[in-house]
């Protein structure tokens, strides 16, 4: 049986990656670490030409019908070049949430100008250093005098909060139930501020809403499950940006193992190189597996994909921090340096390992689930033992 990719999607990986080699190299990623720009907007402005950011969207909202499974194509291909753009939070959240939850006029707004790049999006959930809950949820929602609904309260961090145009807010309605809102950046009551992390070559901020007017998102009930669904999708793209940036430490690691040489043979030959990289490629292997086990499940709107995206963020997540790791390791005194690009990959391991939460948080949430599949397994097999006996 065949696990991999459709021809027509491996040529797409082929000419993503042909053409992010090309316009995305380590020095461009420099010139964002250097605080040259935010992001880098050229780039930006060429994958929304070449439909990267509507992969996942139908033709008749802008987007390029790829499928989910193009997406995850194109985010382990961004991953793999350290990719300074917005992409996740506008690919990965927003276009979902307002896909999955906005009315048919917020649809006809929204997506097709988040497809072409005209808009940059934020997806505004943390509430401080904490793990996405239902409990942290503490923005607020009134009914407006000038508006519809007035928004208030701070959301931090928020990845490409102080770039944004849009933000989709995870907010309490009036009636304190969770809510999806969509608050415009330029709006009155919106005030942001950059935040300084491991990794400035993504932008993170926090936003501060005061009375700032907001838009539910659709007209329906939403709910924490409803985030959750959001979460656990971006979770297996997120993992795909991984596994991407984890393939080229291995790269890196390796290519200079066999070039260095120490008593007069390349560093790859001695025993304590080859068990490293070996740890390494099996990490990765197990995250490559998981997330495509997670691309599946996406792709196919599975009940597995709690589950799934579980797996896939935790597998992915331990083996980028481990090739970034050991990719400084393998290069040695000279792997710490500025001058090296092994901390770039370092750094957005990092950020990526807390994008959605930390690592510990979706262990608890795989846990969570897989219990809860075997207690309704037992729950299932139960009457039949019973009749049995």
């Amino acid at each position: 049986m065949n696990f991999d990719f459709s021809d027509d999607l491996n040529l797409l990986r082929q000419q993503a990656r042909k053409f992010l080699e090309a316009q995305c190299p380590t020095r461009a990623v420099r010139r964002i670490l250097d605080r040259e720009a935010p992001f880098d907007r050229a780039l930006w402005q060429q994958v929304a030409r070449m439909g990267w950011l509507g992969a996942a969207l139908p033709e008749a909202y802008g987007g390029s019908a790829l499928g989910h499974e193009g997406l995850c194509v194109i985010a382990e291909e961004l991953g793999r070049a350290l990719a300074p753009i917005p992409f996740g939070s506008s690919a990965y959240l927003a276009i979902e949430a307002i896909l999955g939850h906005g009315s048919e006029a917020q649809k006809a707004e929204y997506l097709p100008r988040l497809a072409a790049g005209e808009l940059i999006a934020a997806f505004a959930i943390a509430e401080g250093p904490d793990n996405p809950r239902p409990d942290a949820v503490q923005v607020q929602v009134r009914e407006g005098r000038l508006s519809a609904a007035e928004l208030s309260g701070e959301k931090w961090p928020v990845v490409d909060g102080s770039i944004a145009d849009l933000a989709i807010t995870v907010a309490r309605d009036p009636q304190g139930a969770v809510a999806l809102y969509l608050v415009p950046m330029a709006a009155e009551g919106v005030a942001r501020q950059a935040l300084d992390t491991v990794d400035p070559t993504r932008d993170q901020a926090r936003l501060r809403f005061d009375a700032a007017p907001a838009e539910r998102l659709g007209a329906g009930p939403c709910g924490w499950e409803a985030v959750q669904a959001l979460l656990d999708k971006a979770a297996v793209l997120f993992a795909f940006e991984q596994l991407g940036g984890a393939q080229a430490c291995l790269e890196m690691a390796t290519g200079y193992a066999r070039e260095r040489t120490a008593f007069g043979r390349p560093i790859g030959s001695f025993q304590a190189i080859k068990h490293k990289l070996a740890d390494v490629y099996i990490a990765i292997e197990l995250a490559r597996s998981n997330a495509y086990y997670g691309a599946w499940a996406l792709q196919a709107a599975a009940p597995e994909l709690g589950l799934a995206a579980a797996a896939a963020r935790v597998s992915a997540s331990e083996a980028f921090h481990l090739a970034s790791k050991e990719n400084i390791q393998t290069h040695g005194g000279m792997g710490f340096t500025w001058e090296m690009d092994c901390h770039l990959y370092y750094r957005r391991s990092k950020m990526l390992a807390l994008a959605l939460g930390s690592t510990r948080h979706w262990k608890d949430r795989l846990v969570a689930l897989w219990a809860a599949r075997g207690d309704a397994a037992a729950a299932e097999h139960a009457p039949a033992a019973q009749t049995a006996h």
